[in-house]
């Protein structure tokens, strides 16, 4: 969880701007400390010279790790990845609190922590499984279409609907007397600053955020990503063989192959009948016989194929 002092927002020179193209992919991103998700989503952007990109849900600037990025005709599949669980390493101060959940707040001494590692691991155990959490003040979620962010730098509290979230996994990787990291694994729209906060309340203590970063998201992991240094040293050709099928977004997604007068039909917007077992709503990934990816198509009430998504030819 690496820290800098050099601000990654600072504009660099640069070489004359290519101009814009269609180009499709996806590709995995380390992103660095400091850097806001939109930042480095315009970078990626700009280094393969791509006309339509979007991310698939952001990190905060202080956090690290994992953002895959889409481009071109990816984007239309991007918001299955806002569905996904997603892993992150987590490093909590205990003893602490901070008026944000993280590092960027007041923060505040309580008493250092006195229990042993087994009441620690003990706590833990507690907080698997689904549970009910309230968005922070500090967050960027919209209440009468202001972010939350915006009432809390003006000192107003205001009222959040909570939200079931779900701790699916979860280890304790180190404990240094003052700072515990964990690997966790949790269910879309879990804050983790609030977890970090609830796990220092429970331990009698208090605790932050100290720092986080992402380590997978749905399918990818970030074994496979790209620093911004790395894809700035490659040519664009090499820039271009980082770039996943936009495909790999859905891999969680039902496959079905079709028939030459199917791949037409769908291609053109038609529906087929289709017999299954499945339920009305279930969604699938098509091909064509040559294994080319057509998009996402959905089963209807009335047992039709029916096109839902689809990449353009």
């Amino acid at each position: 969880m690496p820290n800098t002092t050099q601000n990654p927002e600072q504009p660099k020179a640069r070489a004359e701007r290519l101009p814009r193209r269609d180009i499709t992919g996806v590709l995995l991103l380390d992103k660095p400390f400091g850097l806001s998700s939109n930042t480095a989503l315009q970078r990626v952007r700009y280094l393969l010279a791509a006309r339509k990109a979007g991310h698939t849900g952001t990190l905060d600037p202080h956090a690290t790790g994992l953002l895959p990025l889409c481009l071109g005709e990816a984007t239309k599949f991007s918001g299955w990845l806002l569905e996904a669980p997603k892993a992150y390493q987590a490093r909590i101060r205990l003893g602490y609190t901070s008026s944000t959940g993280d590092g960027e707040g007041d923060i505040t001494p309580v008493q250092p922590f006195s229990g042993t590692l087994a009441t620690i691991k003990s706590v833990l155990q507690g907080f698997l499984g689904v549970q009910i959490q309230y968005p922070p003040m500090h967050s960027a979620l919209k209440v009468e279409g202001r972010p939350l962010y915006d009432y809390a730098r003006a000192g107003l509290e205001v009222a959040r609907a909570p939200r079931q979230i779900e701790v699916l996994e979860q280890k304790l990787e180190a404990w240094d007397g003052e700072t515990l990291t964990l690997s966790i694994k949790v269910s879309k729209g879990t804050y983790i600053r609030v977890l970090a906060a609830d796990i220092g309340a429970a331990l009698g203590c208090g605790g932050y955020l100290d720092g986080l970063r992402r380590t997978e998201t749905g399918p990818f992991a970030l074994q496979g990503a790209m620093t911004l240094e790395q894809l700035e040293a490659l040519t664009m050709e090499g820039r271009e063989k980082c770039l996943l099928p936009a495909d790999t977004l859905l891999s969680g997604v039902p496959r079905l192959d079709l028939d030459d007068a199917q791949s037409l039909a769908i291609r053109q917007w038609r529906s087929l009948p289709w017999n299954t077992a499945a339920t009305a709503g279930q969604r699938y990934r098509v091909y064509t016989p040559a294994d080319c990816f057509l998009g996402l198509c959905e089963l209807t009430t009335d047992h039709r194929l029916h096109p839902a998504r689809l990449m353009t030819e």
